[in-house]
């Protein structure tokens, strides 16, 4: 009852186009008792449908989305013994017969947005050739997702692909095949792209497995590399420029505040920006690090170190040790050395007065006393020469922990100028070697 139906639908619209316009008697004969809804060979095993691409323009490719959009024209060969006819000229059919002929029902994999061309009329073609074979041509815009690694942006080469896969007729059906390999696909020597060159490409036959079958795919494969001219003037260059602005500061008098800091602050800022610039054609919310990303980290370092180290530089000058902390060891010294006459001179007047009571006593005590008074005086001397070598050991700590603090001092503020003028650059040089070797080459 299905195909009863369809063949009814059929023949009516059949009706419909004889009404509206007159068809050649070689076209009403093909027309005639022809189902577009059954396949070419329905009984006798799947229908091989050969493809070709001519690929006019990748108009955009955006990193932020993720994908490129293609204008392609389409072209399917298959050959459909019912539509066999006399003679050795092909016909050349008006894209709206398409309807009622039987065609692939190829479909875009990856494709978000598509749209056949239709101006002035829809572009499609259609000729058959006299042994049956149709060729379909088609005119397409299409955005196709294309998964990109940007961890090497703006020195990096994705790799996109264009899938065609048969929506509802599995490879028991239908098979797909390339019709000149890789040759298949033409236009893409002449194209000519703002920010890519198109590398290799190559096509590929597969098999796409679901839940509902296997289906026929074709797979075309091609490589794009990014300028990276274009960066290098936009990004590299302004960057590197604003880190050789930010060394200028180091040959300027370290009393001229106002200028090293408006130097400091003003290329920190300009470089903020250039970085939120950059970032702008690009995933907010990509994992990615990439490499631009560390070429203006490391740029926004260098400028961020100028700026710290005239704050060092300015600290150290203000806290030089002078004649001031001369002085401060002086006094130390002086202090120490009177509070230690002071304690020697007090047990010199404790010895005397000691020797002086014990003279009195001699005269009043017998020779047992005398002698154990010249004890008594011998224990105190002692302890005298035991105080007076804990204060010397004392100072000598004092001492040896201010020296240590001057010897962390730096000697002069003014070389630490001196010496940023020659590390930073040769630093900076260094870093780019290694990062353009690495992102280059690795």
């Amino acid at each position: 009852l299905y195909l009863c139906h369809r063949i009814m639908e059929n023949s009516l619209l059949s009706a419909e186009v004889k009404e509206g316009e007159i068809l050649p008697p070689t076209i009403q004969k093909l027309m005639k008792g022809y189902n577009k809804y059954l396949r070419p060979f329905f009984d006798n095993g799947p229908v091989s449908v050969g493809m070709s691409l001519d690929v006019a323009s990748i108009d955009t490719i955006s990193e932020i989305n993720m994908d490129y959009t293609a204008t392609i024209f389409l072209r399917q060969r298959w050959t459909d013994e019912r539509l066999c006819f006399d003679g050795n000229k092909s016909l050349s059919l008006d894209g709206r017969l398409v309807e009622l002929l039987w065609v692939p029902d190829t479909f875009i994999v990856d494709s978000k947005k598509s749209f056949l061309h239709d101006i002035t009329v829809e572009n499609r073609l259609i000729r058959i050739f006299p042994n049956g074979t149709v060729l379909y041509a088609l005119r397409i815009t299409t955005t196709v997702a294309c998964n990109m690694d940007l961890t090497k942006y703006p020195m990096d080469k994705q790799t996109c692909t264009l899938q065609l896969e048969s929506w509802g007729y599995n490879i028991n059906d239908v098979m797909f095949y390339w019709t000149r390999g890789n040759d298949s696909v033409s236009g893409l020597d002449t194209l000519r792209l703002a920010q890519h060159t198109v590398g290799d490409y190559h096509t590929s036959v597969s098999e796409a497995i679901y839940e509902t079958g296997h289906y026929p795919k074709l797979v075309f494969h091609f490589n794009l590399k990014r300028n990276i001219l274009y960066f290098i003037l936009e990004t590299y260059v302004p960057s590197s420029l604003l880190v050789v602005l930010s060394w200028v500061s180091f040959w300027i008098s370290q009393s001229s505040v106002p200028a090293r800091i408006c130097i400091g602050v003003t290329t920190v800022l300009t470089m903020t920006t250039l970085m939120l610039g950059a970032r702008a054609s690009l995933p907010n919310a990509n994992c990615f690090i990439k490499a631009i990303d560390v070429y203006l980290g490391i740029c926004f370092s260098f400028i961020f170190g100028a700026l710290i180290e005239y704050a060092v530089a300015h600290f150290c000058s203000l806290h030089h040790p002078d004649a001031s902390s001369l002085l401060m060891c002086s006094i130390l010294c002086s202090l120490y050395g009177h509070e230690l006459n002071k304690r020697e001179e007090d047990m010199n007047g404790v010895v005397t007065t000691i020797v002086s009571n014990s003279r009195q006593a001699k005269m009043k005590e017998d020779a047992s006393a005398v002698s154990n008074c010249s004890l008594s005086n011998s224990d105190i001397k002692t302890e005298a020469k035991e105080q007076k070598s804990k204060c010397a050991k004392a100072f000598y700590n004092v001492k040896k922990r201010v020296c240590f603090l001057n010897c962390c001092r730096i000697g002069n503020p003014h070389y630490i100028d001196s010496y940023s003028r020659m590390s930073f650059p040769l630093s900076f040089i260094f870093v780019n070697l290694l990062y353009w070797v690495y992102y280059l080459y690795f």
